[in-house]
């Protein structure tokens, strides 16, 4: 007997459901189920809190991270489009240049908003 590709496509699915629940189901049982103040307490490097560990903090990255994600999907896009583009001809091209322009319209907006300078 011959599966289907959506045979396996749902077999697949079912065992990655089957082994995500057992393996809550697991972790829930060999748990230790005595909980006391020591164990609910925070632990920091083994040694006792300076102070309080919810503190703000100021993230100098965050703009450089949402850049680097917005290219890097680009790329990822740009990918299966650079494999296929024999495939695919003038149209493809120009609708990825398009797709491009666009990106660098973004980046040269950010640049100009001094989004870019460490601040």
């Amino acid at each position: 007997m011959i599966i289907s590709g959506y045979g396996i496509l749902v077999a697949f699915i079912i065992f990655s459901i089957a082994f995500a629940t057992a393996a809550l189901v697991i972790s829930w049982l060999v748990q230790p189920k005595a909980p006391n103040k020591i164990k609910n307490s925070t632990y920091e490097c083994g040694m006792k809190l300076f102070g309080d560990s919810r503190i703000q903090f100021d993230v100098k990255y965050y703009m450089y991270a949402l850049l680097f994600i917005i290219f890097d999907i680009e790329a990822v896009f740009l990918f299966p489009w650079a494999v296929a583009y024999n495939k695919l001809g003038l149209f493809a091209l120009v609708e990825a240049l398009i797709f491009i322009v666009i990106l660098v319209v973004g980046l040269v907006y950010a640049w100009k908003k001094d989004a870019l300078k460490w601040q």
